[in-house]
């Protein structure tokens, strides 16, 4: 089909009042992207022009979706009237006469590129009108199809169904593909002959049998179609997406130790031989190599990581982590906005922010970058192969030299230079038998007091 032109209108103006919630329906997230992010990138990949016709809260989906679809075209839909209504909404786009027209509600999020190219693939093979509908053996409350010598004549909804036709499991999943040489005319034929008085893009089956065109249905899974209207169906979408974006890493050769308890975003990248632990998530923007390890209980957004690092377990890298070849971030240590070169080493209940970490440094345990002074972040430099001491706290703008040695129990407030050995502390004494004066006079106090 790479020889024919395709707008796909996306429907993404209904208010959404069942998700009782003050951010637009659309903009409720799957795998971290906006639901009708999922329908855009799926109808791009399906060869489409996007046309989106918004509503409630359309300035704020619009600007969502620009970066997914630069390309894309925005409608609005003032007056709720109906889906051929909307679909109407974008009739300058239509109307220059694309070879295919695909609808899609922007709720669909789990709509695959292949039931849109099967869609596509019907009209080119001489179709008017193509509905895609699924199978269920719980039909009740889907509207169903209504066949006849292997066309479609109708999509009744349940309420006029006959008891005959209420058997029927054939079902539509609310997608359409119109004949772009006969969209404007069969859209412009629905009527509001209703008790809502609305235009229903469904009438559009039987006005085109009625003219004797060919309208026929392409079979698609259930849960490709599955729409989203509250949060419980939202949670349903959310695992169905998490079972296909699990598998198809496990396919591409990344290990998960136990599928379930990982979760993805929409954009996280994986290279073969990596091998992640349990209850590990991956926010938007993490890009890994091959061969890493993600233990148990690490949380990853915004980070990149090279290969042969290790992370975790109970490691947290914030947006800017960049993670050379072989870094080590061990067990409850965060790192934020901080390029840490190949071999460095932050083993363990340390937070390194806003840092630039040579190669082959070494972070002792509770290290500290005091990065943020109450108005604004500074930057820690520690430069390759330099050490740092245990429970160390590295006051920003602060640098630390190549090969430099900081004491354990440092307060840094000053450059170190290279190969350098800097303590940052008060002097210890010792006084001998004052621990039992201390002690004697603690108790006494405490027995007075009683």
């Amino acid at each position: 089909m790479t020889d024919r032109s395709c707008l796909c209108v996306i429907l993404a103006a209904g208010e959404g009042t069942r998700m009782r919630s003050e951010r637009p329906k659309m903009l409720h997230a799957i795998g971290g992207l906006p639901m009708a992010g999922h329908v855009v990138l799926a109808a791009q990949q399906a060869g489409c022009d996007i046309a989106m016709v918004t509503g409630h809260g359309g300035d704020e989906v619009d600007a969502a979706m620009r970066p997914l679809a630069p390309k894309a075209e925005f409608f609005r839909q003032h007056d709720r009237l109906g889906t051929a209504h909307a679909v109407l909404m974008a009739r300058e786009a239509i109307a220059r006469g694309y070879d295919d027209l695909l609808v899609v509600f922007g709720d669909a999020t789990l709509i695959e590129p292949s039931v849109l190219r099967s869609a596509r693939g019907g009209l080119a093979a001489g179709a008017d009108v193509v509905i895609v509908g699924f199978r269920t053996p719980e039909p009740t409350g889907y509207g169903r199809l209504i066949e006849k010598d292997g066309r479609i004549v109708a999509i009744r909804e349940e309420r006029d169904c006959t008891d005959e036709e209420r058997l029927i499991t054939y079902c539509n999943g609310g997608l359409t593909a119109i004949s772009g040489a006969r969209a404007l005319e069969l859209l412009d034929r629905i009527g509001n002959d209703n008790a809502k008085r609305e235009f229903y893009l469904t009438d559009i089956v039987e006005i085109a049998h009625a003219e004797g065109l060919v309208v026929v249905a392409t079979e698609a899974p259930f849960e490709s179609v599955l729409g989203v209207n509250n949060r419980a169906e939202l949670a349903a979408a959310e695992r169905i997406w998490q079972q296909r974006r699990r598998r198809a890493m496990m396919l591409s050769g990344v290990t998960l130790v136990d599928p379930e308890t990982v979760h993805f975003s929409h954009d996280t990248e994986i290279g073969p031989d990596t091998h992640v632990e349990p209850n590990v998530v991956f926010g938007p923007g993490v890009r890994i190599a091959g061969g890493v390890t993600i233990r148990a209980f690490s949380h990853l957004a915004g980070t990149s990581i090279a290969e042969g690092a290790e992370i975790g377990p109970f490691a947290r890298l914030r947006p800017g982590a960049k993670l050379g070849e072989s870094v080590k971030v061990g067990n409850f240590c965060e790192v934020k906005n901080a390029d840490v070169a190949s071999g460095a080493k932050i083993n363990h209940l340390t937070y390194v922010g806003d840092a630039v970490i040579g190669s082959r440094a070494n972070l002792g345990a509770g290290t500290i970058t005091c990065n943020y002074d109450g108005f604004g972040k500074h930057l820690t430099q520690i430069g390759a192969g330099a050490f740092v001491g245990s429970n160390s706290s590295l006051v920003a703008p602060v640098k630390i030299g190549a090969g430099a040695y900081v004491a354990s129990g440092s307060t840094i407030t000053d450059n170190v230079p290279d190969d350098a050995l800097a303590f940052g502390r008060a002097r210890q004494e010792t006084k001998e038998g004052r621990a039992k004066v201390l002690r004697d006079r603690l108790s006494g106090a405490k027995a007075k007091a009683g």
